[in-house]
């Protein structure tokens, strides 16, 4: 076998499976249909760890026959002594997780450990990570709903949409059926629930007042019989005994009262 390739047998048939030893550590290049391929990637490897003329910006991929994330595994730890299996090349003070070629995000270095050992996932324009067996939106890191839409719950300060770093991060609205209102110079809460429709509960002083009236409504309306899988907010900034004054005092729209009443009769 040439080197740094060898045979390995698997149900569907032989495959070839390429492999190089670097800075005392030993990298799988990945598995290929022939002894060829794993050859070129092997000698590709190489010829990454040893040419500093190769760099994260100037690559073609058309010149490799190795997988994209490799490349970017290998240039990382040559250049920055760090091996990641993950497609993450570290910057100075954030690191870049590049889905392809053309689409680089980036994260604070806080993110590293997490981002090291999970995967990104690009399905439908969101992006997910698989963690414990289910797909979550990586917004879901800075409190963002994956029904969330940019523009209106949440924006970038710089425009960049690729850009995840918490400073970045802008969250406009952060509990489910509030959304802010400037009002004469100053942010207001308005507060809806969908049923056939969005119907405006009221607007409110405070996000965490919406937050409770918006929960109230789901309430008034499971009373009323209607058993949609409504979500609830989750709310830890308040003691349970503020939260049952606001819950009793605060005002719900006579317009949903009645429309419940009708709905029920």
């Amino acid at each position: 076998m040439a080197q740094g390739v060898y045979k390995a047998s698997y149900k569907s048939g032989i495959a070839y499976r390429a492999s190089v030893t670097y800075k005392n550590k030993h990298i799988s290049l990945g598995s290929y249909s022939s002894e060829t391929e794993a050859y070129a990637s092997y000698r590709e490897a190489l010829n990454i760890i040893s040419n500093d003329s190769i760099t994260i910006d100037n690559f073609s991929l058309s010149d490799f026959t190795l997988k994209f994330e490799k490349i970017i595994t290998l240039l990382n730890f040559r250049d920055k002594g760090m091996y990641i299996s993950n497609p993450i090349y570290m910057r100075q003070n954030y690191f870049s997780y590049f889905l392809d070629k053309n689409t680089e995000l980036k994260f604070d270095i806080d993110d590293l450990f997490y981002y090291s050992g999970h995967k990104i996932i690009k399905r439908g324009g969101h992006l997910f990570v698989n963690d414990y067996g289910s797909q979550i939106n990586i917004l879901s890191r800075f409190g963002i709903h994956g029904f969330s839409v940019a523009g209106r719950d949440y924006e970038f300060a710089n425009g960049d949409s690729t850009d995840f770093r918490y400073s970045n991060i802008i969250v406009i609205n952060s509990y489910i059926g509030v959304f802010r209102k400037e009002r004469k110079a100053k942010y207001v809460y308005q507060t809806k629930i969908h049923i056939n429709g969005d119907f405006v509960i009221g607007t409110y002083s405070s996000e965490i007042k919406a937050a409770i009236a918006y929960n109230k409504a789901v309430d008034i309306a499971k009373s009323h019989g209607l058993n949609k899988n409504f979500r609830e907010n989750y709310i830890t900034e308040i003691d349970g005994k503020t939260y049952a004054d606001i819950y009793t005092t605060i005002k719900i729209s006579a317009n949903y009262i009645s429309y419940l009443n009708n709905c029920a009769d």
